[in-house]
C-alpha cells in the first residue's frame, strides 16, 4: 500500500500567541512558519509524490503553497474538511494558559475519549473523521498510482496525533503522549494487515522514504541484491 506523509502546518500566529486557533478565520503562518514551509520543498526533494491533500484552513494551504509551486505536476491540493482542525467550540480563540484552568482540561489530557468541547465536537468524533479520511485517500491513491506511491496530507497537531494513535493501535486516551512539531513530517504505511509508523514528527531530511528499487531477478526466480558475483 502507499506511504502517507502527514505534514503538520508550519508555526502559526496562534501558536506564537499561545491561543487555541481551531477554525478561527485569518490564522496564518508567522515568519518562522513561512520559513518552515519554504524548507519543506528541499526536505521532500527526490520523493516522487503522487498526490496532495490538505485541510481547508489557511495555515495548511500556506504550508503547501511553496511545495505545490515547485511541483506543478501535483496540481492543486485536494481539500478535505475531514482533515480540518478539531472543532473546539466555545474554547476557540482562548489563551491556552486560561484553558488549562478549566476542569475539562484534565479530561482532554488524561481521558481524551471522554472529552467533548462545549459547542464543538468530541475528540472521539475527531478521531473517527480523520482516520476515515486518510484511509479512504490511501485506498484511492493505491488504486490510481500503485502500492509504492507516496502521497501527502497537510493537517493539524491533534488530527495527526489521532491518526498516529490509530496506526499504533493505541487507545485514544493515550494520544496526548504523541508529539508533532510544526512543519514536521509523520510517515505511515498502511498494509492489508496493519499500519507501520515509519517516521514520527520528523523535522529533518526525508530521503530515506523514497521507494526502494526492486531487486533484480535471475533465472530460477531468486532475487539478486547488490548485483551478481
Amino acid at each position: 500500500m502507499p506511504t502517507l506523509l502527514l505534514v503538520r502546518h508550519g508555526r502559526s500566529t496562534a501558536n506564537t500567541a499561545g491561543v487555541l486557533a481551531g477554525w478561527t478565520p485569518g490564522v496564518e503562518l508567522d515568519d518562522t512558519g513561512r520559513e518552515q514551509a519554504a524548507s519543506l520543498v528541499g526536505r521532500l526533494s527526490g520523493l516522487p509524490l503522487a498526490h496532495a491533500v490538505t485541510s481547508p484552513l489557511e495555515r495548511c494551504r500556506q504550508t503547501l503553497a511553496p511545495l505545490l509551486a515547485a511541483r506543478p505536476e501535483l496540481g492543486d491540493a485536494a481539500v478535505d474538511e475531514r482533515l480540518g482542525e478539531c472543532k473546539y467550540g466555545d474554547w476557540t480563540g482562548r489563551p491556552l494558559h486560561e484553558l488549562a484552568k478549566e476542569p475539562l482540561w484534565r479530561t482532554v489530557q488524561d481521558h481524551a475519549s471522554a472529552a467533548a468541547f462545549p459547542g464543538g465536537e468530541s475528540l472521539r468524533d475527531l478521531s473517527h473523521r480523520t482516520v476515515e479520511a486518510v484511509r479512504e485517500w490511501d485506498a484511492k491513491v493505491a488504486a490510481e498510482h500503485g502500492d509504492d506511491a507516496l502521497w501527502l496530507a497537510c493537517s493539524h497537531g491533534d488530527v495527526i496525533k489521532a491518526v498516529v494513535a490509530d496506526a499504533l493501535g493505541l487507545h485514544l486516551d493515550q494520544f496526548q503522549r504523541i508529539s508533532v512539531d510544526p512543519c514536521s513530517v509523520t510517515a505511515i504505511r498502511y498494509t492489508p494487515h496493519r499500519p507501520f509508523l515509519l517516521r514520527l514528527g520528523d523535522t529533518g531530511g526525508l530521503a530515506g522514504l523514497a521507494p526502494k528499487q526492486q531487486p533484480a531477478q535471475v533465472p530460477g526466480g531468486d532475487a539478486v541484491v547488490g548485483g551478481t558475483s
